[in-house]
């Protein structure tokens, strides 16, 4: 049984067996009966990777849905602790008030928001506070208190952070408790000597007060463990402030000891016999975008402790796009990450992070997808496997795509028409579907950048049209940079393309069409690539509709190049963008104007023959064109009837022509047989 409406992720939700996440956690999604472990000690952090629109927001979307349960009154509550948060957002980008930032960083805030929603009370099993942590807090933020601070943003601020070790229940009135001992602080600390040290003493006398029967695991004698505190906690956490005000590597150390102290408090919440804690699932942190600040940093953290020794219960799962992943970590697939034949399908306890990368959904995950969003009309039923082809796989495309034709149904059967319709999402002002969706997949700050240069092929066609279509100052070092760029962002890399995932360069594509760009970027490729290699330059000639060179090009080529050589070229110049008033293509294709046009005095019959083949290739190939059967039975026809004047390499053409004819129906690219048992050819085999 697969949980939710995830398709393709079974391997991590799963209830019966157990899969990857509930057997981390100890739980079941929306069930309360526990799992077995299978590292009683330390869980490995879990890093989902791929890039945008892959799903791995939505898998912590689902994450957070199956350990949230609903009261009588309908309010949300937790059936585990659980934290949520997007290391992208503005919250962490810069201190919230005009200050200066040596007593904040982004994982202070982070860990102090991260506390916060673990402090919400779960289903009979109480509440976590976090009195070392909170002392930890309190230290740095002081720094910055004193000096004649507004005493008021004062006194909110420190009752944030002391609510991180309230106790509280329907019997009390939540802050009661934050809010006296905010005021002994402030009073305190304005009272005497310098305002962090009189802060410190304050906050520690306050969370020392009644706060556990232990003595041992009080914050005061947590923090007489701090390097040169010399077993006084009040020097210790002087210490810590000043290292964090000291920025650098001393502000690494600190940031290191206040995530400890988070895990500290974890790990007592979860230990001893009266903690109610223990009977549910481990505490889950939820790391989103984790590839920016603060996630590196929480994630360092967290894995050199572990790697000390130093256990805690807390499961970390993380997302990251491109190069986000932390150094060492090992690599599995996620369908390895399924229980199969009871074993337990996870790497050893010693392992410190677990990247799985999200594997692109497969045609009959977006069969199914495509018909719950259109359930309304009858769709064409080639509209599923146009939208696989065009996305991939991608889950965001086929969401987005499918949503755009259940709106625009009149547009279903054109892929291009229905991708520059307005697609209408909640509140939002509606974009066409293709710009919805490039908001979503491209860094919005080079999206324009990325719409030339998606016509690229490699560095130097990308400097060619910087040159004619891009500012001055971009040239060739801010073609570096945009390349970069993308591979940070885990965008597919494809020899032959500048901007290498299909998916995307597709939907830029049809966005420089909808621009007066469009003829003047392929017009410049055509220029660039007036010497050298021609299958580059009759792409583009073809791209403009063109078709005259490419074909007379192929039909002069077939009987001396390679077969195989041959088939990649045209695999490649009929991969061209088709936008135009009119597409003959499917007909020309079929031989319904064969007799358009002034046909050569030789070869005609070869001419015409590879005529159809380029343009049955080209709308096959096309992701904005839904498969049309006679144009894939066509192609399979013509290149037979190739195979039968090239006998040495007859052998290759017949078997791509099979392996097409599959492709195209299916809505896959067109891909090549492995068989090359016919390049053994002599030339002028015709």
């Amino acid at each position: 049984m697969v949980h939710g409406q995830l398709h393709g992720r079974g391997a991590l939700f799963d209830v019966e067996p157990p899969g990857l996440l509930p057997r981390l956690i100890g739980l079941r999604p929306d069930e309360h009966l526990a799992v077995k472990s299978e590292h009683p000690g330390v869980q490995p952090v879990l890093v989902l990777t791929g890039g945008r629109g892959r799903g791995k927001t939505a898998v912590l979307d689902e994450v957070e849905a199956s350990y949230t349960e609903r009261t009588r009154k309908g309010e949300p509550r937790r059936r585990t602790p659980l934290a949520r948060i997007d290391c992208e957002d503005a919250q962490f980008a810069a201190p919230p008030h005009e200050e200066s930032a040596e007593s904040w960083s982004p994982l202070w805030q982070a860990l102090l928001v991260i506390a916060e929603q673990l402090t919400e009370p779960v289903r009979a099993a109480g509440q976590l506070t976090f009195p070392r942590l909170t002392a930890g807090l309190v230290a740095v933020r002081a720094g910055e208190w004193s000096g004649g601070s507004d005493s008021e943003r004062i006194r909110r601020e420190l009752t944030r952070i002391l609510l991180l070790n309230e106790h509280r229940s329907r019997f009390s009135l939540a802050g009661r408790w934050a809010a006296r001992v905010a005021a002994k602080v402030i009073a305190a600390a304005t009272g005497q000597g310098p305002y962090l040290a009189a802060a410190v003493e304050a906050t520690l006398e306050a969370l020392s007060e009644g706060v556990t029967s232990r003595k041992d695991q009080r914050p005061a004698a947590w923090y007489r463990a701090y390097p040169n505190a010399g077993g006084n906690a009040r020097r210790g956490l002087l210490l810590l402030s000043g290292n964090f005000r000291a920025r650098g590597t001393s502000r690494e150390h600190a940031e290191r000891w206040l995530v400890r102290a988070l895990l500290a408090d974890l790990t007592e919440g979860y230990s001893g016999i009266g903690s109610h804690l223990t009977r549910i699932g481990r505490p889950v942190v939820l790391l989103d975008n984790a590839g920016g600040v603060p996630g590196p940093g929480v994630l360092d953290a967290v894995l050199r402790d572990r790697a000390e020794g130093i256990a805690d219960p807390a499961v970390f799962v993380a997302t990251v796009r491109g190069k986000g992943v932390p150094s060492g970590a090992v690599r599995r697939e996620l369908a390895e990450m399924a229980r199969v034949s009871g074993s337990a399908g996870l790497p050893s306890a010693s392992v410190g992070a677990l990247a799985v990368p999200l594997p692109p959904l497969s045609p009959d995950d977006t069969l199914h997808i495509t018909g719950a969003i259109c359930d309304d009309f009858a769709y064409p039923p080639q509209l599923p496997h146009a939208v696989h082809r065009l996305t991939g796989g991608n889950p965001l495309g086929i969401v987005l795509t499918a949503t755009a034709a259940r709106q625009h149904p009149d547009h279903a059967d054109s892929l291009t028409h229905l991708l520059t319709e307005p697609v209408h999402l909640d509140d939002e002002d509606p974009l066409p579907a293709y710009g919805e969706l490039l908001r979503r997949l491209v860094p919005a700050d080079r999206l324009d950048e990325l719409t030339v240069l998606a016509a690229a092929h490699d560095h130097d066609s990308a400097v060619a049209l910087g040159a004619a279509q891009l500012p001055d100052d971009f040239g060739s070092s801010g073609v570096r940079t945009l390349r970069a760029r993308l591979l940070a962002e885990g965008v597919a890399q494809e020899p032959g393309h500048f901007v290498g995932d299909r998916f995307v360069r597709t939907l830029l594509l049809l966005r420089l069409h909808q621009l007066t760009k469009w003829r003047d970027v392929h017009e410049v490729l055509i220029r660039h690539y007036a010497t050298g290699p021609a299958v580059y330059r009759l792409h583009h000639e073809l791209a403009l509709g063109d078709t005259a060179d490419a074909v007379a090009e192929l039909r002069d080529s077939f009987p001396v190049l390679p077969v195989r050589t041959w088939l990649d070229t045209l695999r490649f110049v009929a991969s061209a963008p088709c936008f135009g008033p009119e597409d003959r293509r499917a007909a020309i294709a079929l031989g319904h104007r064969d007799t358009a046009g002034q046909l050569p005095s030789e070869n005609a019959a070869l001419h015409l023959r590879v005529r159809r083949l380029l343009h049955a290739v080209w709308q096959v190939s096309d992701p904005l064109a839904l498969p049309d059967p006679r144009v894939c039975d066509r192609l399979r026809f013509e290149l037979e009837q190739l195979s039968d004047l090239r006998p040495a390499g007859g052998a290759l053409l017949f078997a791509t022509s099979r392996a097409w004819h599959r492709d195209a129906l299916a809505g896959r690219p067109l891909s090549l047989p492995d068989e090359d048992d016919d390049e053994a050819e002599g030339e002028g085999d015709v």
